[in-house]
């Protein structure tokens, strides 16, 4: 798959991986940012949500997604995915990658979005609203206190808007209604930033922009894009294997027609895609 004699050299790709659609909002902003590189995503969408699983669930999975894009050719994969982050990054990168694929690179999205949040925050007073496995593995928390140990934390599961969300009515009352309730839960609390802990909620941002009043709102797709984007720059290993023939391929593990009528939502335009099994 990789360079031998008279190959063509910069074969790599991008790799990101999700439990369903959410990633696809990552990826746009990262397509966006470097659009001369060529990716590969994976969304998990038979077995999504992952925030509702188990972390021996959470952790084989996402080894499964990455095992996947790696036989795919990527160089380095981005899970932009939450659950995935908190629950599996830490095993992935420590144990897994340097026992299977030595040379090779994964990263979360938890550690660029903390490192914004806490340069937002006035008071070191942040919350977080995340999928129930998210809160439970405490990552985001965990993840501020490394760069504050002053910082108060404060996470709300907020797992009944991923769904809505899935099902196209993130312009719906109800998800309008969920917003303010899970804003009033974090806000007891003299929060001044407020962390959109999963990639799904993003695309709902405005509607806790206008509730959540004299509240920095921070969503994922824009932080980790600029945070792969300087990464990259920094190391030249990685960007010299990667190709620059500005293509994106989508891998889905569920029906392609849902993948692609829902997928094309958070990516912003048509995409094409292909089913497979894990």
């Amino acid at each position: 798959m990789f360079e031998e004699k008279g190959e063509k050299r910069n074969m790599s790709k991008i790799g990101v991986f999700d439990s369903g659609f959410g990633g696809l909002s990552i990826l746009k902003e990262i397509v966006k940012k470097m659009p001369q590189y060529s990716y590969v995503y994976l969304g998990d969408s038979a077995r999504a949500p992952y925030g509702s699983r188990s972390h021996d669930a959470i952790l084989e999975f996402t080894k499964q997604g990455i095992d996947f894009l790696f036989s795919k050719g990527a160089e380095i994969i981005v899970l932009a995915c939450n659950s995935a982050s908190s629950q599996a990054l830490r095993y992935i990168q420590q144990v897994y990658l340097p026992e299977t694929y030595p040379e090779k690179k994964v990263l979360g999205v938890i550690i660029p979005t903390a490192e914004v949040a806490i340069t937002k925050s006035k008071n070191m007073c942040i919350g977080v609203l995340a999928t129930e496995a998210t809160v439970s593995a405490g990552a985001f928390k965990r993840e501020l206190k490394k760069l504050d140990s002053t910082v108060d934390v404060y996470e709300i599961p907020a797992p009944l808007l991923v769904p809505l969300i899935e099902a196209g009515k993130e312009d719906s009352l109800k998800i309008k209604r969920l917003v303010k309730d899970y804003v009033a839960l974090v806000s007891k609390q003299p929060i001044d930033t407020l962390i959109l802990g999963c990639t799904h909620y993003g695309i709902i941002k405005e509607d806790f922009i206008s509730v959540a009043e004299g509240v920095t709102v921070i969503s994922e797709a824009e932080i980790v894009a600029d945070k792969l984007f300087t990464y990259i720059e920094k190391h030249a290993d990685i960007k010299s294997k990667l190709s620059l023939d500005a293509d994106v391929c989508f891998f889905t593990t569920d029906t392609t027609n849902k993948f692609e009528s829902i997928g094309s939502r958070f990516f912003g335009s048509t995409i094409i895609s292909h089913e497979i099994n894990l």
